[in-house]
């Protein structure tokens, strides 16, 4: 086998990696935003009304369609402009190789522990917040404009800023890693129209925020101290602190972690045996 066959070969596997790549992002992304769920599942069902039409010979179902999918993509792109960009922001800002250092255990266990007593305090004095928790995507575009903080987490800063008429009360805090990196954040809302009309501000901020990124926001109501989580596009609301603090402590456990306990337990029911 030649230099150039090898190279010929590498070269492909390069192309189709790079591809799958492009494709995976995309979709991933697609996946945390509901209306450009909507919209891949419209273009999937219209193909599909296609092949059955050919199938079927359907003249005049297969004309209209014909149509469809030749004008449909540039009626998409004009029509469906905001989500479009809102996609492609979302990938410009992953990081491929993750933007913090991996919390231990310790540091996890800290981040849970000051967030419960901030949040406890929050919901027993009936004190609006919200605490958003950047992962793999970065939230710069938001804290670029908000007042900066770089301080260690602590329930008794969280509880400070977002005490009645404080300056930076209405807004959100963004915490990256172990540390709050600012407050008095603006998020957009979301427009998902199923929203229960009866949820304020900071619930659409929180599921906003969840559409558009893979952030973990956490809040607690003005107006009954209830608690919700909004993550991967949705919003569960009305939590008790237990499955609050469960939420919190599940959404912050890297994955790989927990294949790797489950590994443990696996080898060790063998060694049981």
């Amino acid at each position: 086998m030649t230099w150039s066959i090898l190279w010929s070969i590498f070269t492909k596997v390069i192309d189709i990696c790079i591809v799958w790549l492009v494709f995976y992002y995309i979709l991933k992304n697609i996946k945390n935003n509901i209306k450009m769920v909507l919209i891949f599942k419209g273009v999937v069902l219209i193909l599909l009304f296609k092949l059955l039409s050919n199938l079927l010979n359907l003249y005049t179902v297969g004309i209209i369609l014909e149509y469809v999918v030749q004008w449909g993509p540039l009626a998409i792109i004009v029509i469906f402009q905001p989500e479009i960009r809102s996609v492609l922001e979302t990938i410009g800002r992953t990081q491929l190789l993750g933007r913090h250092k991996i919390l231990t255990v310790d540091e996890r266990e800290h981040v849970v522990f000051e967030i419960m007593k901030a949040v406890e305090y929050l919901k027993r004095n009936k004190i609006g917040a919200l605490i958003v928790i950047e992962r793999e995507v970065s939230l710069q575009e938001y804290i670029e404009p908000a007042t900066k903080v770089y301080a260690d987490l602590s329930d008794e800063l969280l509880e400070t800023i977002f005490f009645p008429n404080a300056p930076l009360h209405d807004g959100g805090v963004i915490i990256q890693g172990d540390r709050i990196t600012c407050a008095g954040v603006v998020f957009k809302t979301s427009m998902d129209p199923s929203l229960n009309k009866r949820l304020g501000t900071r619930h659409r901020a929180a599921l906003g925020i969840a559409e558009e990124s893979d952030a973990l926001a956490l809040v607690v109501s003005e107006e009954n101290g209830r608690l919700s989580i909004a993550c991967d596009g949705t919003l569960n609301y009305n939590l008790t602190l237990d499955e609050f603090r469960m939420a919190l402590i599940e959404e912050l456990s890297p994955k790989a972690e927990i294949f790797y306990e489950a590994d443990e337990v696996e080898g060790g029911d063998d060694s049981n045996e």
